[in-house]
């Protein structure tokens, strides 16, 4: 009896026990709690992101809340999104993802995540965005993904995905972008994609993609945006794709060809009727018309008409005597021209490199209790300091410019050398993808090249905030780092390359630049030249110092883009004189810098007048035949063979006037680039 009252009260006990405290049940349910510790121990291999995520927490809270970083939940307690973007996780996707059933969004996009996408992502089928762009994933795409049929929004590029697109995917009712830039894609592009009715945009750029470009995108009624430039694409392209006007960018794919669209190379009739895409080795001779005959007297009174028959064998003869002789006294001239200026270029450097480098030294002794003197660029360095010297300047532009040396690190994926596009002595520049999705050039500046006195460095780059102009390289920020004793300025990319890369361009190669092309990049970079020159608002007048084709950057639409105008306000007076010198050997620097020393605006319009000279005749060196050409007006001795006779006279004529114009030896008989402007367009009107 007593043993039954004991087991009854017990019973008891335990009964008031858990009516009173029930057991706590996870809202979320416990695969997903397993799915979601797998896909951190994947993510994080370190363990030092996502230190929230924790076994014994609950994934939702209950209400919707979540106590994991990135994690949000619905009202039923089942994960739905998951946003872990720009977070520097660098591990892999797990299989475990399939787990999170609910799953509307994943955005693990601007990390470092490496391996293959696991085909079990295909299992989410109620997901709508999925952005892995700009991590390094490799292997094929998934053709699983072709499963989520609720997709709208697919962004993987800027990775290392290999292979060909899916053909699958091109049966997603909802998908409006589908992004797959800079990547290694190769193969054909699907046709199916074609057949995706909601398509906004197709991004399939800077891949490896060959053959032609499928008419069933013709089909697409929502498409907006097709890019696909940098391939090797070839054939016909299609004439339904002229409706998207400048959403479609096919550049850098030199063997399409078609009818109506800019750049690509024109079809004779006969091939319009034929249904398939055509080869390169089938394409007609480019057909444009010959310039009109304008009765201009330039090319006629100083050069030889054209002659046929009989008459054109004899002088023939007569010319090819002739041209030995001349080869040989030009050459002579040549040699001599190109030693007198070499000395006189090399003499005045040599004098001013000494007066810089005393200047130099005088400063550096000036200044020795400067804290940017030292060497030890963990102290001392922090131009942009609020409180210090540059907490005024903050007030006024840190919210637009200010970058921090995060930002600067994750947009260059730490300065990765696949993403190095260029190095010099005294800089370097790499490519970087912003928060945003918006690529850039990075600019990266030891501080030791910078100026030494923090308040001008300052001031040089308030300067370089107040320059805006759509023929100037937009800056969109900086970053000084105490920490690294280094300087960023974070420009837009400009994807086409310099103005260099299209000089001595040989046929067939793409580079080879339209006249009317040639004309818009001159009026373009006059317009920039001008625009620093002048007083416009807060932005005081500016002499750039350092024009030349590498400096003159060629935007999606051609557009001339003029680069690093006022940087020699920031970097140190050597690195300054060291590009002058550069400068001087390409043939961009005035003459009177040889006795004066100094750079005006005359000094720019010289180096713009030699830019005229590059881009009529297509050549990098202007040779005293080409400049003799241009004095006679003689279009065969200047204007570039590459063009086939395929410009306008009286523009070749007017622009040659002003190349001559700006490249007088006397700074005072130069023309200011403001009238340059005026001129250029008063051509325009008259052409």
């Amino acid at each position: 009896m007593t043993l039954s009252l004991l087991l009854s009260l017990l019973f008891s006990l335990a009964f008031f026990h858990c009516c009173h405290h029930p057991p706590r049940a996870l809202s979320s349910p416990l695969s997903e709690l397993h799915a979601l510790m797998a896909l951190k121990a994947a993510l994080d291999p370190s363990g030092r992101v996502l230190t929230s995520w924790s076994r014994g927490a609950d994934p939702c809270g209950g209400g919707g809340g979540s106590s994991f970083e990135g994690v949000a939940c619905d009202e039923r307690g089942r994960v739905v999104n998951v946003s872990l973007q720009g977070k520097g996780l660098r591990g892999r996707i797990p299989p475990e993802i399939g787990g999170l059933g609910s799953l509307t969004g994943l955005y693990l996009h601007f990390n470092a995540l490496g391996g293959e996408v696991p085909g079990e992502i295909g299992g989410l089928r109620m997901l709508t965005d999925l952005y892995l762009d700009v991590n390094g994933f490799s292997g094929e795409i998934p053709p699983d993904i072709a499963n989520l049929t609720n997709l709208q929004v697919l962004q993987l590029g800027y990775n290392r995905f290999s292979g060909g697109i899916p053909r699958q995917l091109g049966s997603l009712p909802k998908l409006t972008v589908l992004a797959l830039q800079y990547n290694r894609l190769t193969g054909a592009i699907p046709a199916s994609l074609g057949d995706s009715a909601s398509l906004k945009r197709l991004d399939l750029s800077y891949n490896n993609f060959f053959g032609s470009i499928p008419a069933t995108l013709t089909n697409a009624s929502s498409l907006e945006v097709l890019d696909v430039r940098n391939n090797t694409l070839s054939g016909y392209v299609p004439t339904g794709l002229k409706r998207l006007d400048d959403g479609f960018q096919y550049e850098n794919n030199p063997d399409l060809c078609g009818v109506g669209f800019p750049n690509v190379r024109p079809l004779s009739d006969r091939l319009l009727d034929r249904p398939e895409p055509l080869r390169p080795d089938t394409l007609s001779k480019k057909n444009i018309p010959e310039s009109a005959d304008l009765n201009s007297t330039c090319g006629k009174a100083h050069c030889p008409n054209r002659l046929s028959g009989r008459r054109a064998g004899v002088v023939l003869g007569v010319v090819a005597v002739v041209a030995a002789i001349g080869f040989a006294v030009v050459g002579f001239l040549t040699f001599s021209w190109h030693q007198h200026r070499k000395q006189r270029n090399s003499s005045s450097l040599d004098v001013l490199d000494k007066r810089v480098r005393a200047s130099r030294a005088l400063e550096n002794r000036s200044k020795r209790a400067s804290a940017l003197i030292s060497l030890e660029y963990s102290n001392g360095w922090d131009p942009l300091a609020k409180g210090g010297g540059g907490s005024a300047f903050s007030q006024e532009v840190f919210e637009n410019f200010m970058f921090n040396l995060e930002d600067v690190e994750r947009a260059t994926q730490s300065f990765l050398e696949s993403n190095l596009l260029e190095k010099s002595s005294f800089s370097s520049v790499h490519r970087g993808i912003l928060r945003d999705g918006s690529t850039v050039t990075v600019k990266r500046y030891a501080k030791m090249n910078c100026k030494s006195d923090e308040a001008e460095f300052l001031k040089g780059l308030k300067l370089l905030t107040k320059l805006k102009h759509e023929n100037l390289v937009r800056l969109r920020g900086f970053c000084c780092s105490k920490g690294r004793g280094e300087c960023f300025l974070i420009y837009e990319l400009v994807p086409n390359g310099n103005l260099l890369q299209y000089l001595d361009a040989k046929p067939g190669s793409g580079k080879v630049l339209e006249w009317h092309t040639r004309v818009a990049i001159i009026i373009g970079i006059a317009q920039g030249i001008s625009y620093i020159h002048e007083d416009e608002g807060d932005k005081p007048r500016l002499v750039h110092q350092s024009i030349s084709a590498e400096k003159v950057l060629i935007d999606y639409w051609n557009n001339p883009l003029l680069s690093d105008p006022g940087l020699h306000h920031l970097l140190a007076d050597d690195v300054v004189f060291a590009m002058l010198k550069a400068s001087a050997a390409m043939g961009y620097l005035a003459p009177e810098y040889a006795s004066t020393g100094y750079l005006t605006e005359k000094s720019d319009a010289y180096a713009f007048g030699v830019l005229v000279l590059q881009i009529l005749s297509g050549k990098r060196v202007i040779t005293p035949s080409i400049r003799h050409g241009v004095e006679a007006c003689c279009f065969d001795e200047f204007i570039d063979e590459n063009l086939e006779g395929n410009f306008l006279e009286t523009e070749a004529t007017q622009l040659a006037r002003i190349a001559l114009l700006c490249t007088r030896d006397s700074p005072i008989d130069r023309p200011l680039m403001r009238t340059v402007v005026q001129e250029l367009d008063m051509l325009i009107g008259i052409s």
